[in-house]
């Protein structure tokens, strides 16, 4: 546990693959230490928003995926749906109404 915050554990240290051990290849399969994946059966609900759905959908790739292939998977969709946040903001909404004052009368 970390002394700073009880019931939070510190970090452990970072493990660096040694010069005979092989770096981690997300694509491979699960080593025979590792139980086969399955998927979790979480159901995934429409959103109405086609690119949050597509980006909800990518998540079904994980089920299939040794662990250390999830991170790929999870940071497409994590820029999917930072993409689809974005592209509401850039929408162009209707035109501001006039100012009051500027129809009014010039003399």
């Amino acid at each position: 546990m970390s002394d700073s915050v009880p019931g939070v554990r510190a970090p452990a240290e970072a493990v660096v693959p040694g010069p005979d051990e092989p770096e981690c290849d997300p694509g491979a399969p699960a080593p025979a230490n590792e139980p086969p994946a399955v998927p979790l059966g979480v159901p995934r609900t429409p959103t109405g928003h086609s690119a949050v759905d597509a980006a909800l959908e990518r998540l079904a790739d994980a089920d299939h995926l040794a662990t250390n292939g999830h991170l790929e998977v999870y940071e497409d969709v994590h820029e999917g749906l930072r993409d689809a946040l974005t592209a509401l903001d850039a929408r162009p909404g209707p035109p501001a109404p006039p100012h009051p004052l500027v129809l009014g009368n010039r003399s």
